[in-house]
């Protein structure tokens, strides 16, 4: 039976937004832990919207990682009927290894003409796997 405290998929998708911006900057779950004043278990916990995060750590959050806190809730809606891509999918997407330096490496192209070409190489290697 659920007390109404146990994570939820927002919170899921939270920690998904917290660690894509703590790789994007660079930094490990042992410094975003020391500048929180908590073990890096714990921002493993976060992360993985095992254990909900508090707005008062939230705000703490957001200030390490130098973003205003607004951008954690952008594009969350409690319905389930959205529009689009699955919840979450694109914050999944950006966790993983290498995603974020390819998305700023993408977005560097200037012409149009070698963007088309590096997706239709990662289509094409998509489909060999």
């Amino acid at each position: 039976m659920s007390d109404g405290r146990e994570a939820n998929a927002t919170d899921k998708r939270l920690g998904e937004r917290v660690r894509a911006r703590r790789l994007e900057m660079g930094m490990s779950q042992e410094q975003l832990a020391a500048a929180l004043g908590v073990t890096f278990q714990q921002v493993q916990k976060y992360e993985k919207g095992v254990n909900r995060i508090a707005a008062s750590r939230l705000l703490d959050i957001a200030a390490a990682l130098d973003l205003p806190i607004a951008t954690f809730f952008e594009g969350l809606q409690k319905s389930k009927s959205r529009p689009g891509k699955a919840p979450g999918e694109l914050d999944a997407a950006l966790v993983t290894p290498g995603a974020v330096d390819l998305v700023k490496q993408f977005a560097a192209m200037r012409s149009p003409r070698p963007r088309r070409r590096v997706l239709d190489l990662i289509n094409a290697m998509r489909d060999e796997d």
